[in-house]
């Protein structure tokens, strides 16, 4: 594409720095002079709210998981919501049964985990401190059981 009046994209701004003005240079420095003020202005408009804003979170909590087949992310955002229009599409019965499903089984996951955490910590501080309920080894004390 030799022809095409858009520079390669090589040189961009990481995406949450993009300008009006990084969407503009990419264009061939004499078609970008072939527009009047009026006409660059209507663009840079057009571009400042096309170019999405990102509101503060009260949570941002991003993280990758690498398995050794493959690598996924979690991402959960809590704030405001401030988006202006509804969605544009009604997700199929299917679909919210399946989201109900995950988040059951995340919920869950992550009670599990908690649970984890907390009883490893009361093993461990009972331990430390030298509490001992069980005299021996367990298996002594569950074949007197």
């Amino acid at each position: 594409m030799k022809d095409s009046p858009i520079k390669e994209q090589v040189n961009l701004p990481n995406y949450r720095t993009r300008t009006p003005e990084s969407y503009l240079q990419q264009i061939e420095p004499n078609i970008l002079a072939s527009f009047n003020t009026e006409q660059l202005q209507v663009i840079i408009n057009i571009l400042t709210q096309a170019i999405p804003q990102p509101s503060p979170k009260i949570v941002d909590f991003r993280f990758n998981i690498d398995l050794i087949f493959s690598r996924f992310y979690l991402v959960l955002f809590v704030g405001k919501d401030r988006r202006k229009r509804n969605r544009q599409y009604i997700p199929e019965r299917l679909a919210r049964i399946g989201n109900a499903i995950a988040v059951v089984m995340l919920l869950l996951g992550a009670n599990l985990v908690i649970s984890g955490v907390i009883l490893l910590f009361a093993y461990l501080l009972k331990s430390a401190v030298g509490i001992d309920f069980f005299p021996g080894h367990i298996s002594d004390s569950v074949k007197e059981l």
